[in-house]
Parts: C-alpha cells; structure tokens; sequence
C-alpha cells in the first residue's frame, strides 16, 4: 500500500480541497464517501488533504456520487490528476521554502497570471541582478550561497514567460515599485529598461499606478493571481513577512478581483506606463 506524502504539492493539496468541498456540499462525511467508492475513510481523509494521489476516475466517480453536475469544474478537477513528471522545481525542495516551489507549480499551470506590487518588482520581471541586490537585504542574512539559489530559481521561473505557448501576464505596479533601489544605479537602470522591453512582449501588460493617481484600494500586499480553465480553481497568494500564504475561498477570491480591477484602473495604459518607466530612467 503506497504511503502517504509528508510534502504535498500545492496542485495536490487544492484538487484534495475541491473535493472535500464537494463531498460536502453532497452532505456525507467522509466515511460515506468510502462506502460509496469502496475506500476507507482514512484514504478519502488522505485524498482531501492531498497526501494522497488519485486517478481522474476516481475524481469522476466521486463527483458522480457527490452529484456534481458541473462538467467543466469535474474535468478540470481531473486534469490535476495528469502530473507524473517532477516539475524542474522539485530539485529545489531541500534547499528553498515550500512556499517559493508552490509559487513556481501555481505558475507553471496557471492559464494567466495577474501579479500587482506596491514596493516590489514581480519576480518574473526582475533581472539577475536585482534579484540577487534583492535577495542581499534578506532578514537574517542569507550566505552567499543561498543567495545564488535563490537567484537561480528566480531566473528559472521565468521561462515561463517565454515558452510556446506563455499564459497572459498582467503586472500592475506602483511607482514606488519602480523607484524602489537595490543594487546600483547601473542595476536600477537596467532593471527599469528590461521591464519596457518585457512589457513589449504579445502576452505581457505592465501597469504603471504613478504617486499623482489619488487614492485607490490595495492590500498592501503583494498579489499573486493564477488563473485556471474554470473560475473555482483560481488561486491567489500574498506575500506576508512569513512567507507566501494562499487563498483560494470563493469569497477572497472575489475579493482580490475587485482589487486588481480598482488598481488596473488607477493605473496609466500600457503606451503611457512604458513612457513613465522610460522617464524614471533618465532619472535613475
């Protein structure tokens, strides 16, 4: 009998919380829901929390018995299932936070991604160099080391950006973000012209919100929003001082849509945001 994961992906870990939502909503405990599909209680219990793997079967005929009729939320919940490969980021389990090979698996799957930052450049948007000026200021500080895998992750991540078929990014930054210095003036000036020249890209929309747009509603926060096929799968992560938290309750998601939205209007257009950033550069 395989044994439970002790590390579950956080692929695994939402496709187990959809399905406890649905068992119940269906209104049965775990335990009828064993009966129901020849199970113990103690393998659905491990399914839900994600320490277990399961066939995109054994999700149809859950959702069957669960009487869920929606057929393009059971497909999707199935699709979740496909993943046999280790993604590129599992070589950095014993070295980075779980959080961080998350971020980089919600990525991965993600059909779009809308990030916003108030004091920080998105992490798919910044150079080397700033990565590594960045990863400098760490509390407590981190060896050089660990500086250098943290830049090469980073870096990594990234490819995302550039395969054959990239998801729509969406980056909507405060001009605090982008004057914001790590690094030298060299550093700054090559970060600001990469995120023009990234914002050139087809599938990639940079926002700039300047200090002169009045107020608007924000977190605070960094926001993280991966879109998936279907709405309930959505999932969102903030950036707090202990590291990446994720969302993924229908009501917060709404919530950090309504946020995005309220900063993308606060911000100037695509042409007019590129100008803006060109300027600080003259600046810089």
């Amino acid at each position: 009998m395989p044994q439970p994961s002790p590390l579950p992906t956080a692929r695994r870990r939402r496709l187990g919380t959809e399905l406890r939502r649905l068992r119940e909503r269906a209104d049965l405990s775990a335990t009828e829901a064993a009966v129901l599909v020849g199970a113990t209680q103690s393998r659905i219990s491990n399914i839900e929390a994600g320490r277990y793997g399961v066939s995109a079967d054994r999700v149809r005929t859950l959702a069957r018995h669960y009487a869920c009729t929606d057929g393009e939320l059971v497909d999707a919940l199935a699709a979740m299932t496909g993943e046999r490969r280790r993604g590129w980021w599992e070589e950095y389990r014993d070295i980075l936070s779980p959080t961080m090979l998350d971020l980089t698996e919600l990525e991965h799957h993600a059909t779009a991604l809308r990030v916003a930052q108030v004091i920080n450049i998105p992490g798919l948007l910044q150079t080397s160099e700033h990565a590594r000026a960045l990863f400098a200021q760490t509390v407590p500080a981190l060896k050089p080391h660990e500086i250098e895998h943290r830049v090469s992750h980073r870096v990594k991540r990234q490819a995302v950006l550039h395969r054959e078929q990239p998801p729509p990014y969406t980056a909507i930054l405060h001009e605090a973000a982008l004057r914001m210095r790590f690094g030298d003036r060299a550093t700054t000036r090559a970060q600001l012209a990469h995120l023009i020249e990234m914002s050139e890209l087809d599938h990639v929309t940079v926002l700039v919100v300047p200090f002169d747009s009045g107020p608007f509603h924000t977190s605070g926060q960094g926001i993280d929003y991966f879109h998936s096929p279907v709405r309930q799968l959505d999932t969102v992560q903030i950036d707090t001082d202990h590291g990446g938290e994720l969302i993924d309750s229908p009501a917060q998601l709404e919530r950090y849509r309504l946020v995005l939205d309220r900063m993308s209007a606060a911000a100037l257009a695509p042409p007019k945001s590129r100008d803006f950033i060109a300027q600080l550069i003259q600046n810089v």
